[in-house]
């Protein structure tokens, strides 16, 4: 019933807003008032069942939800670790793809418009299944064996899959962000003797990296989600971990408290992000 009087409240608004020119400012009709003031009413009593199975759930065997968490915190370390690895790289990929693609060398700039097309165009779990096993079944390579440090080539192979595939993305943001720039700041520079380079790195890199932070930041929180994919390889990061206690403990509980991790994680770094822009946001 709640979702049904939202419903209706908007299909109410909706023919409102036709008798006012575009811009104006709207006044709510009582009667969609009225239906919101309903809709948040009734669910009320929802909202209070649901609080109150998760309560029974968690105080219902509180020794299996400690333990839950202890267990799920180790596959989060894996998934924090394909995360943290896969912006150290991808970030700086990301840029030299963007300025391959910009370049004025047809080859170069062809070669790199290919490798976003791809990556964009092709399923992530995909490309992590081919950065695996590519290497044995063209080249005859077998990864079993490779180690880096404590990391087995399972985790070296997810980190190089995400790389490859969020270098593209923020490619395309940061090659948006470069030509939004107009051209009187590369004439300016010039006429103050800037070399290219200083420039680039001086002039016109801080102010693309203000303007595509809002969506770097999507990206990046994309990413945190998407580390459920290394599953494919087997990886055991925090998905695969609480698959697992489901399907051992026969309790939806494990999923929850994966989703509060992802949520959390999410909160901090939208939180930080929040922060560095509006730091960044000087002119306010």
């Amino acid at each position: 019933m709640a979702v049904v009087c939202l419903i209706v409240s908007e299909i109410i608004m909706n023919s409102h807003k036709k008798n006012y020119p575009e811009g104006a400012k709207i006044k709510k009709p009582f009667s969609v008032v009225l239906l919101t003031a309903a809709a948040g009413v009734l669910a009320i009593p929802l909202l209070i069942l649901v609080i109150k199975k998760l309560v029974d759930l968690v105080t219902g065997d509180l020794e299996t939800f400690i333990s839950t968490i202890r267990l799920l915190g180790q596959g989060f370390g894996f998934s924090f670790g394909i995360f943290f690895f896969t912006i150290i790289f991808s970030l700086p990929l990301g840029l030299i793809v963007a300025a391959g693609k910009m370049s004025k060398i047809k080859t170069i700039s062809a070669f790199f418009k290919v490798y976003v097309s791809v990556l964009r165009g092709t399923p992530l779990m995909l490309q992590l299944l081919l950065v695996y096993f590519g290497p044995y079944y063209l080249f005859g390579i077998s990864t079993g064996s490779i180690e880096v440090g404590p990391f087995n080539y399972r985790f070296i192979a997810s980190i190089i899959g995400f790389s490859l595939n969020y270098a593209a993305y923020f490619a395309e943001i940061f090659r948006g962000g470069i030509q939004s720039m107009p051209k009187g700041q590369y004439e300016a520079a010039q006429v103050l003797g800037f070399s290219k380079m200083q420039t680039y790195f001086k002039i016109i890199l801080p102010q693309v990296v203000k303007r595509v932070l809002p969506s770097v930041g999507n990206e990046v929180i994309t990413l945190v989600k998407d580390t459920s994919l290394a599953q494919v390889l087997a990886v055991t990061e925090m998905f695969t971990q609480a698959s697992a206690l489901a399907s051992a403990q026969v309790s939806v509980m494990p999923f929850i408290v994966a989703g509060l991790f992802y949520y959390l994680m999410n909160f901090i770094i939208e939180s930080l992000l929040g922060f560095i822009e509006k730091h960044m946001n000087y002119y306010s």
